[in-house]
């Protein structure tokens, strides 16, 4: 069986007991037993670049290699250019991005080390898969070593209007690194949409069929591939005796009480404060000695260092302070606020024992824990999603109640609604919900890709025709075939 090497800046760590964001639960989940080989970062630093040594473990059929990168590279690669410049244009925060030659510097050289090491573990039959915006050009670098494999690229992270792209002072080096892929994918329609609109209007580019571009004489294959979750493995998690032993003693507990749920990475782009300030209007809504519902809002650490997270810390804990202090009680606290990481197996617990789900982010490429949501909950008396139109899962999950997160008001209003909502429409909202989970799961979403990256062996391969400037500058005098 060809060989599957995915390639990604981070390395989740199997033996942690949670994963680090939506790529790495994702990726364990699809990769668990399909094996192959994961590549990238783990996630320690060292002092200068001659302690970077590769690594190798496994997990299960995978083999996870692995490099640190310096300090000086976390800097500028990571916190720098992936994080001050690409997630915030991305993510359509202009205002947030910060652009510096040492970073882009940091970028490209980093992406060139990766494209080192990796290139010398490759086999003639790999089929290679690259991850997210950190590594963009890694397809070009790989070329320009004589990796002639199909090449794939999947987007975890929207991808803005070629109008917002064209802040990024690199944009156009950074869209003819993406030609170099044989496949580049994107989680919603209209992620694609941007991209294919770039390439027509900004590189002369054409749309020869739904899913090929040509550009300067080299076809491209691009399409849309939604993330999906380990459906049943998260069904069997919240089903767990344990766990259901908990939720009941809660109800015991506290039968009136209905509790919502946030599940977030502490960034920007989540739109928490916001989230927090529509609690505050629902609360505001209810008579003075009513005590409807309690917010639990997770919101794990993230990327402490920069000042845009710092803020949103301070802003978040200030905001939550000033709800429990106004609306609590001595039995009640309405917002419970928790700075940390949770595992998986306690969240699915509290998805299952919460009544709404409250995904409301401003910009988001997919969001899992709208899936996850759904997966929680039990069938005869599920609760209720409330999703950001914002969310790449906006546009396959209509059932839920589709909110304009910007909008404190319809938000408030939609949890009231979820509040109130008969258990008929809540159980035939939940039934639809998961069919379309089920549709998409992690497998499903790994077998589409994949498939359509191995349809472009010796269908596209023939037609390429090196004549972007980039490709001029990296071509090797000969390609190797796979």
């Amino acid at each position: 069986m060809t060989r599957l090497v995915v390639v990604s800046n981070r390395v989740a760590d199997p033996g942690a007991g949670q994963a680090s964001g939506g790529l790495a639960v994702c990726l364990l989940d699809a990769m668990r037993d399909r094996g192959g080989m994961w590549f990238g970062w783990n996630g320690q630093l060292v002092a200068d670049e001659n302690e970077i040594a590769a690594s190798c473990s496994r997990y299960g059929r995978c083999t996870l290699m692995t490099i640190p990168l310096t300090e000086r590279d976390h800097r500028e690669f990571y916190l720098g250019f992936s994080n001050q410049v690409l997630w915030p244009i991305h993510h359509y925060r202009l205002d947030l991005a910060h652009f510096t030659l040492e970073a882009a510097e940091g970028y490209r050289r980093v992406n060139a080390r990766f494209a080192d090491v990796l290139a010398p573990h490759l086999h003639r039959s790999d089929l290679i898969w690259v991850h997210d915006y950190q590594l963009i050009p890694l397809g070009a670098e790989l070329r320009s070593r004589g990796v002639g494999n199909e090449i794939g690229f999947f987007f975890h992270i929207p991808f803005p209007p070629p109008e917002v792209l064209t802040a990024v002072p690199e944009y156009e080096w950074l869209v003819s690194s993406l030609l170099e892929y044989d496949l580049v994918g994107f989680q919603t329609a209209a992620d694609h949409a941007n991209f294919c609109r770039f390439v027509c209007e900004f590189l002369d580019g054409q749309k020869v069929s739904p899913d090929t571009l040509r550009v300067s004489g080299k076809y491209l294959k691009s399409g849309v591939f939604p993330v999906g979750i380990d459906v049943e493995s998260f069904v069997a998690m919240a089903q767990d005796p344990a766990a259901i032993k908990r939720i009941q003693r809660r109800e015991r507990n506290d039968k009136r009480r209905i509790y919502a749920i946030g599940v977030d990475r502490l960034d920007y782009s989540k739109g928490l404060p916001e989230k927090f300030r529509a609690f505050r209007r629902l609360l505001d809504s209810y008579p003075d000695n009513s005590k409807p519902v309690t917010l639990i809002q997770v919101a794990s650490p993230t990327r402490d260092d920069l000042k845009a997270y710092i803020d949103i810390r301070h802003e978040l804990e200030a905001l939550s302070g000033k709800i429990n202090g106004r609306f609590g009680d001595f039995d009640w606290t309405p917002l419970r606020y928790i700075h940390r990481s949770v595992a998986r197996e306690t969240l699915a617990v509290h998805y299952r024992a919460s009544r709404i789900g409250l995904v409301t982010p401003l910009r988001d490429g997919m969001n899992l824990v709208a899936k996850e949501y759904i997966a929680a909950q039990d069938v005869a008396d599920p609760g209720v999603l409330i999703l950001s139109r914002f969310a790449g899962a906006a546009e396959d999950l209509q059932e839920a109640l589709i909110v304009n997160p910007y909008d404190i008001d319809e938000v408030a209003h939609a949890m009231r609604r979820a509040i109130e909502m008969p258990k008929e429409e809540r159980i035939e909202r939940h039934r639809m919900l998961m069919k379309r989970i089920r549709q998409r799961d992690a497998c499903n979403w790994m077998r589409s890709f994949l498939r359509a990256l191995r349809s472009c062996r010796g269908h596209l391969r023939g037609k390429l025709v090196l004549t972007t400037p980039l490709a001029i500058a990296n071509a090797p005098a000969k390609r190797v075939t796979g």
